[in-house]
Parts: structure tokens; sequence; C-alpha cells
């Protein structure tokens, strides 16, 4: 990962990148107790995730290379809109 994140640009990022994704999914597993613990994780991991699409696109990497964060990037969402509808905000 040090060497991906070299190639990407961001070698100082890399490691708030992994203590934001760690608070992430703790977030998700504090979720099963209180739901907005869920609405708040995948908001900020899907937020991660879009951001990390829009870094593939500009180091011109291929669509199966930014596959993993388009996949997990729809499923922060889904999880997100989910939880949306079971606090009943929308």
């Amino acid at each position: 990962m040090i060497n991906e994140f070299e190639r990407y640009g961001l070698a100082k990022y890399r490691t708030i990148t992994g203590v934001l994704q760690i608070l992430g999914s703790v977030g998700l597993m504090a979720g099963f107790f209180n739901p907005w613990f869920t609405l708040v994780a995948s908001l900020g991991l899907m937020l991660q995730m879009f951001l990390g699409i829009i870094v593939r696109i500009r180091i011109k990497d291929s669509l199966l290379q930014a596959s993993p964060a388009l996949f997990f990037c729809v499923l922060d969402f889904f999880i997100f809109w989910q939880t949306l509808h079971t606090l009943k905000l929308i």
C-alpha cells in the first residue's frame, strides 16, 4: 500500500486514510447498537471511496483497477440509504 499511495501522489495522506477507514469500520459495527453510527460511518466511507474513484480517474487507471473503489462506494451508498429509511429521515 505504501507504493500505491506514492503512485497516487498521496503518500502524506496514507496514515489518516487508514485511521479513517478503521474508524468507519468500527462505526459500522457500532451501528448494530445505534443506527446513527451506521449513518455517519457509511457516509464517511462512501466519501472516501468516491474520492478514491476520482484519484483513479486522475491517474488514468483502468476501470478494472478502479472497480474495488466503485464497488465499495456503491455498497456504502446502499447502507447509507437503507439507514436513512431505518431512521425515517426520508
